[in-house]
């Protein structure tokens, strides 16, 4: 399999998903918001980006399951997998607010393989296959060497629901606001891990994540120089609900820091 034109294929797909969604923001309205829970929103916007993404994916590689957000197409253990989220930072797109991202991974076996975040606001695609470089719209991108805190800007996520570990989430919130250039919140993972790709964020973490939030941006991390784990030092950051990336040179301070206070 050429996965190099297999992305170059699914930057394609996304990009013109990306436009659907930019064409739908114009006009959209609050009231077409479902409730999933308490802060978890969806539209018909989510649901038509994702049909469409199916759809064209399912066409590229007929071969391989899907695993959605929006449930639109099921995952019957096939070797290839699309991992999708049709629109990563929801409730920034319902407020009209940026960042709001498409993003398509896809895993062979256990394995990313290829790696899509498109963040609609900037028009920015960053990308990456198994092996290559890590890409912003054609151009090579690297993580940041900073290493340490001091010289670093973090990114994290609040969680809006599963909050029996916030107490630990706060104490490292506190570390990082006193020793770092600061945090950032932005509303949406993928754009997160795509930052922490480009050298813009030194570092992210969250919980309560699921496969779709992460899977492209765990790629383009890797492909950048970066690192991937769980809060235990793990590989359960895809499935796990929990991630800590960083740049390779920040990254064993970030971790510790981030163990100590989440780790089992």
């Amino acid at each position: 399999m050429n996965l190099e034109k297999l992305c170059t294929e699914v930057i394609g797909i996304v990009k013109e998903t990306g436009q659907f969604i930019a064409g739908e923001r114009k006009t959209f309205q609050l009231d077409a918001v479902e409730r999933k829970g308490k802060s978890d929103f969806v539209s018909y916007v989510d649901k038509s980006a994702e049909k469409q993404l199916v759809e064209k994916l399912h066409q590229l590689l007929p071969e391989a399951g899907f695993i959605t957000e929006e449930n639109t197409a099921g995952n019957d253990g096939e070797e290839f997998k699309w991992i999708i989220d049709p629109l990563d930072g929801t409730t920034n797109f319902i407020h009209g607010i940026p960042p709001f991202a498409v993003s398509v991974a896809l895993l062979q076996g256990n394995e990313l393989v290829v790696g899509v975040v498109y963040e609609i606001t900037q028009d920015e695609c960053f990308y990456a296959w198994k092996d290559s470089a890590a890409y912003l719209n054609g151009n090579v991108i690297r993580v940041s060497d900073a290493a340490t805190t001091q010289d670093s800007l973090i990114a994290t996520g609040f969680p809006y629901y599963n909050f029996d570990r916030l107490d630990g989430y706060i104490d490292a919130m506190s570390h990082f606001m006193q020793h770092s250039h600061g945090l950032r919140r932005l509303g949406s993972a993928a754009t997160d891990l795509a930052y922490v790709a480009a050298g813009r964020f030194e570092a992210f973490w969250e919980h309560a994540l699921h496969a779709w939030d992460v899977a492209a941006g765990v790629l383009i991390i890797k492909q950048a120089g970066g690192q991937v784990t769980d809060f235990n030092g793990g590989d359960n950051f895809l499935f796990g609900g929990e991630i800590v990336a960083a740049n390779g040179a920040y990254f064993k301070e970030f971790y510790d820091i981030v163990h100590q206070h989440l780790g089992n």
